[in-house]
């Protein structure tokens, strides 16, 4: 039986009318093994009855999913109204487990053979949970498993979707035998050079280099941004490198502010002596740039996908490219008519980290 991904997006007046058009849009799905579904917040409420209504309409009864400010689909974008996006996967040879916490996640997986762990996952948390951080570690050191996901975004309730009721904290589908590719966009671009970080207070960096961290902002960014273009204070961000990354992988940062009586520069993280800090920059330029460079890489590396899902922040989508549907309009661009569902979250997943201002995409693979 080959693999099969289907998927439905829709808007509308009321989400009784959505779910109906998303369920004609993915038919019978008696055979398909996992279904993801997100809802935009005006649905936040009735999650649990549109996973009811896809079960009993299509025959798919294992769903996982959650709610977002938007939700997204090969091309379409939708917010500030009832919206539905879903994709339904059919996984020949591949073993699912659908778990509403960490600690069933957990349980399980000590009694399953050790050939068949899950090397997968994809998950959804809630944001107010205090423990969603531990428990995204702990998930992916029990489980050997490489995750995905997002927390929940939502200006009323914030509810996930597991299996056949609510989850708990941290949950979603551990997958075996699955064939994907993920990789993921910061919309940044870095600028030349690092600093070490040579005397900080928690989240307060004095000095880089050996030097006032004034002196070194002063001399770098009053200028130019190397021959290209004046830097917009704005959109000046800092690059944490992740220790024992051998791929060069960081993390972003906010800059919080400057506090002139301590001459520090305040950021979104803590730093200690010792650590690599670099700059980079954050706006539309070069968040189509970074998207664009982590699509085509994706593409070099499947060369048949079936599926995907995207996770991308809430403060992407308009706020980062311009206008509605541009972001998911560059996924369609260099990807074509590829199935995908996701939803605009407060928080991105990807292996055992969460992430800001972050586009994480999942091809399910047909090669």
């Amino acid at each position: 039986m080959p693999e099969v991904f289907a998927s439905g997006h829709a808007a509308a007046s009321d989400w009784q009318e959505a779910v109906r058009s998303v369920a004609a849009q993915l038919g019978d799905l008696d055979d398909d093994d996992i279904g993801f579904v997100y809802v935009t917040d005006h649905v936040a409420g009735h999650l649990h009855d549109v996973v009811s209504f896809l079960a009993a309409s299509t025959g798919l009864e294992q769903w996982c999913g959650t709610v977002g400010i938007g939700v997204c689909s090969n091309r379409i974008e939708s917010f500030d109204r009832p919206a539905i996006t879903a994709l339904a996967c059919r996984l020949p040879g591949a073993g699912t487990r659908v778990f509403r916490s960490v600690d069933e996640a957990v349980e399980r997986g000590r009694q399953t053979d050790s050939g068949d762990m899950a090397g997968f996952g994809v998950v959804h948390g809630d944001p107010r949970d205090a423990d969603v951080l531990d428990d995204l570690n702990r998930l992916a050191r029990e489980t050997g498993s490489y995750l995905v996901g997002g927390l929940a975004s939502s200006r009323t309730l914030s509810p996930t979707h597991a299996g056949n009721g609510a989850g708990d904290g941290l949950s979603g589908v551990l997958l075996s035998g699955a064939r994907v590719a993920t990789a993921l966009t910061q919309g940044c671009s870095l600028l030349d050079g690092s600093h070490e970080v040579t005397r900080a207070d928690g989240n307060a960096v004095f000095e880089l280099d050996g030097r006032p961290v004034f002196d070194v902002l002063g001399e770098r960014f009053t200028g130019a941004r190397g021959a290209e273009r004046p830097v917009d204070p704005a959109s000046l961000h800092v690059a944490l490198p992740i220790a024992g990354s051998d791929d060069g992988a960081f993390v972003v940062r906010n800059i919080l502010g400057i506090d002139p009586d301590q001459r520090a520069m305040l950021l979104g993280d803590h730093v200690s002596r010792g650590d690599v800090l670099m700059f980079c920059v954050r706006d539309n330029e070069a968040a189509e740039a970074d998207l664009r460079r982590m699509l085509q890489s994706l593409k070099s590396r499947v060369s048949r996908p079936l599926g995907g899902l995207y996770f991308s922040c809430f403060a992407r989508g308009p706020n980062m490219f311009g206008a509605v549907n541009r972001e998911m309009e560059i996924v369609h661009d260099v990807l074509g008519d590829v199935p995908v569902a996701g939803f605009f979250s407060n928080g991105e997943i990807s292996l055992d980290r969460l992430y800001a201002y972050t586009g994480v995409l999942t091809l399910f693979r047909g090669d």
